[in-house]
Formats: structure tokens, C-alpha cells, sequence
């Protein structure tokens, strides 16, 4: 990862895969010019932290991630009181998914960015990982980049026992402002890649979930109460650490997107033989969110 310094920032790299912390920001009275380079360094680093950021307002929050873009109002997830663009993440209501994910990924246009505040956490533990997924295609060989780019995932999620949202995007994608490729299939909301017959989409999904978590392609963050972390959503999966016992609870921001775009499909969808049944949803890949 090339690393540029900033005029107004002082920038401090996490690890060498992704992840910065950024140290002088104010989101209270964010200027044009603070905004930009914000911008840029998340472009840059992918996933970026502001330490120190106790006191925020709501308005701030929601006006720092409109800046982004369009506020998203999440469909299933607890809201702040009064300000309904926040999601409330609470590990003492089943806010803890310590399964790999990239968020919402089961929409037809889903998250271009969060904005998680960390405002109660542990004395230890509920660190957070993302992974960066340009490093996994880039790593891939190229016979594996070629039919990768040619095939589609679909993606899904079940609330309770009904399937309630599915979407089908590349398996490669193109990032719409760096125009870098990156895998786009998490172990959450991926259901399989319906070109393929479903014993070839297991194993080829398997290998691509467990490829693109190794721990050269990560950087993990242990929160402070205050700190907020800004990921690309298009580019990264994060895994949130569930090894702790105390309240932690996060306040969250999601600002959407446009539809993913990568290269069409080369094949069609596979079609079974007649008289062979079919089961492609991979059952566990698609849990309650």
C-alpha cells in the first residue's frame, strides 16, 4: 500500500494491507477542504479512524456521512431514539456478527460506507477486523481472475424462516471511483454462484472465503470508547471479535450506493438435468441478521 501524507491530518498507517488513523479531525466543524482529504484517505486506506471523538453529535454523525451520500434507513436493525439514519449495534441485544461480511450485500445497491461510534466498550476484547478484498483478487492467479470475472453470487438473507431480500452481483467487482477490481463474496450473505452446479459453488466459495480472510490481506482495531472507524463497504469485509463479556455498544451510520458493476456474465445460469434436482442456497451462508 503506497502511503501519501496529508497537509491536515496526521496520518498513522495500521498495518500494511489497509486501515489509518487519523489524528486531528473534528467532525463537529468539519470544513470543505477537511471533508475532501477525508475522502481521499479512505480511498487510499479503505477503513479510517478517528480517535477521540466523544461528544459527537447526532446531527454531526448524520451530517459527516451525507456528505458521503444518500443516509440509509436501515430496514431491520434497532434505531437511536429520534434520529432514525442510526442504527444502535448493542452486545446485550444480539449485536455481536463475528461471521465475515461485507454489509447488506443481499440489496440490489447495497452500502457504499459505514460510520461506526463506538460509545460503550469492554476494559478488553471487541476489536473489529476488515480485510482488503483488492489484495485477495490481486493475489489470485490468473486463471482464477479470468473465470472469476466471468461469474455472478447471489446473495441473500433470512429473517426468522422467509427468505427476505436476494441480489445478484459479480463476483468481481469494479470500484466505481479507484476502478480497481475486488472479490465480492462473504460468508454471511453469499448463497452461491448460480452459473455453477451447487457442489462446484461450494467448493469454489469455500476456497475464496478462506483465501480472502488470511491475515495478510487484515488489520484489527482495538476500540476506545469515542473512536469512530469509516469503511469502504465496496472493498472490504469486516469481522467483528466476540471474545469479551461486557456491554458494548456502537451507534452506526450507512450511506448507499449504486448498483456493483463488474464484467457480465460468460455463462448462463446452469440449468439441471432433467430429473435432477437442484438445491443451490447454501443454507448456513445465510443466517439472521
Amino acid at each position: 500500500m503506497t502511503v501519501s501524507a496529508s497537509t491536515l491530518f496526521d496520518v498513522q498507517p495500521v498495518t500494511g494491507a489497509l486501515g489509518a488513523r487519523i489524528f486531528g479531525v473534528d467532525l463537529e466543524n468539519l470544513t470543505d477542504e477537511g471533508f475532501a482529504e477525508l475522502h481521499r484517505l479512505l480511498l487510499q486506506h479503505l477503513v479510517i479512524f478517528l480517535p477521540g471523538q466523544t461528544g459527537l453529535s447526532p446531527q454531526a454523525h448524520i451530517g459527516f456521512a451525507a456528505r458521503l451520500g444518500d443516509v440509509e434507513l436501515h430496514p431491520y436493525l434497532p434505531r437511536l431514539e429520534g434520529h432514525p439514519e442510526i442504527v444502535v449495534i448493542d452486545s446485550e441485544a444480539g449485536g455481536k456478527v463475528d461471521i465475515w461480511h461485507t454489509d447488506m450485500t443481499f440489496h440490489d445497491h447495497p452500502p457504499l460506507a459505514s460510520i461506526l461510534q463506538i460509545v460503550t466498550c469492554p476494559p478488553s476484547g471487541g476489536d473489529t477486523i476488515w480485510t482488503n478484498q483488492y489484495l485477495a483478487y490481486e493475489q489470485l492467479s490468473t486463471p482464477m481472475r479470468e473465470l472469476l470475472d466471468g461469474l455472478t453470487a447471489v446473495h441473500m438473507i433470512r429473517i426468522g424462516t422467509e427468505f427476505s431480500s436476494r441480489a445478484e452481483h459479480p463476483v468481481v467487482r469494479v470500484h466505481p471511483e479507484t476502478g480497481r477490481r475486488s472479490l465480492y463474496v462473504n460468508r454471511l450473505f453469499t448463497s452461491h454462484i448460480p452459473q455453477l452446479t451447487r457442489n462446484e459453488s461450494d467448493a469454489l466459495l469455500d476456497f475464496l472465503f478462506t483465501f480472502a480472510e488470511q491475515p495478510q490481506f487484515m488489520c484489527r482495531y482495538a476500540w476506545n470508547e469515542g473512536d469512530i472507524a469509516v469503511w469502504d463497504n465496496r472493498v472490504t469485509m469486516h469481522y467483528a471479535v466476540n471474545d469479551y463479556d461486557r456491554p458494548r455498544r456502537g451507534q452506526r451510520v450507512t450511506v448507499l450506493a449504486d448498483t456493483p458493476t463488474g464484467n457480465p456474465p460468460r455463462w448462463p445460469h446452469y440449468q439441471a438435468p432433467p430429473g435432477q434436482r437442484y438445491w443451490p442456497t447454501r443454507v448456513n451462508a445465510v443466517e439472521n441478521y
